[in-house]
């Protein structure tokens, strides 16, 4: 299986490679919180020993309502990120949503993410693998709700003829529908998106969504149970996740998006520090 390198950060996901975190808040609210959160993340990487990749998104282009909070948008956005990067130093994932935004954000990101809603739009992929692999960064595509595991090799067929071969796909696994608004995780997806020869993550946070479901609004957003986020990490760890993807917020009930879905900030550490030791025993079994 491939292992996967983003060179500047000296950071690598794979076979045989520490777990590496990719975490952050769900939606860009202000820089400040934006910053605070990147130090305490990184700072409990840096104790555990653990790469570490910031993530937030500049904008929800997917949300139930049209007047649920989207983000900052693109340009406010990257700025948010670029002085989180040069601030806090750390690498930087974010969402695109449309291929002309993959140039901008390629300036800035080192591992650009298709959403999961996303994944088979040819044109947003291509233009996203393209502009992320001169870069030099990598793609990290979430399997959607509605593909197989095994699918997703046409995903990575098409960055791989999009960039000349090159190998820069990590696919995310987060759940697919199962009857009206509920997801399950099938653990024996990720080792078959393994044999795909990607490095796979587990998206604990989007994966316990209830969608249209909040009886906080009655059904006009997204539920969730965050309950669920620890176990979910925890059994895709065991089953052979190179990675995992997990938001949190310092006061999740008052998080503008997702809040039912992401975990305390100060719950970081003790998580972590778990999925680590169960990386461990998996990657030695």
């Amino acid at each position: 299986m491939a292992v996967l390198k983003l060179d500047r950060w000296n950071l690598a996901i794979g076979d045989g490679q520490p777990l590496v975190v990719i975490a952050g808040l769900n939606v860009l609210e202000d820089e400040a919180l934006a910053l605070a959160t990147a130090r305490h993340l990184k700072a409990a990487c840096e104790r555990l020993q653990l790469p570490f990749v910031f993530k937030a998104s500049f904008d929800k282009a997917n949300r139930s309502s049209i007047s649920s909070y989207r983000g900052p948008g693109l340009e406010a956005g990257l700025a948010m990120l670029k002085a989180v990067k040069d601030q806090v130093g750390v690498p930087i994932a974010t969402d695109i949503h449309e291929p002309g935004q993959a140039g901008p954000l390629a300036e800035v990101v080192d591992l650009l993410q298709i959403p999961a809603f996303l994944c088979r739009q040819t044109d947003l992929v291509v233009a996203s693998a393209r502009a992320i692999h001169a870069a030099g960064g990598l793609l990290h595509v979430k399997k959607g709700q509605f593909l197989a595991p095994w699918d997703a090799k046409n995903i990575v067929s098409k960055v791989k003829e999009a960039t000349g071969g090159a190998e820069i796909t990590v696919l995310c696994e987060r759940g697919s529908s199962f009857g009206y608004n509920n997801l399950v995780v099938d653990m024996l997806g990720i080792g078959e998106m393994k044999k795909l020869g990607c490095p796979v993550t587990i998206d604990a946070t989007h994966a316990v969504q209830l969608p249209g479901a909040d009886p906080r609004t009655g059904g006009a957003s997204t539920g969730g149970r965050r309950e669920g986020v620890a176990v979910i990490a925890r059994a895709a760890v065991v089953s052979g996740a190179d990675g995992v993807f997990l938001e949190f917020h310092p006061d999740p009930d008052k998080a503008l998006c997702d809040g039912p879905s992401c975990l305390p900030l100060d719950g970081a550490e003790p998580l972590l520090r778990q999925l680590k030791a169960l990386h461990e025993v998996a990657r030695a079994a």
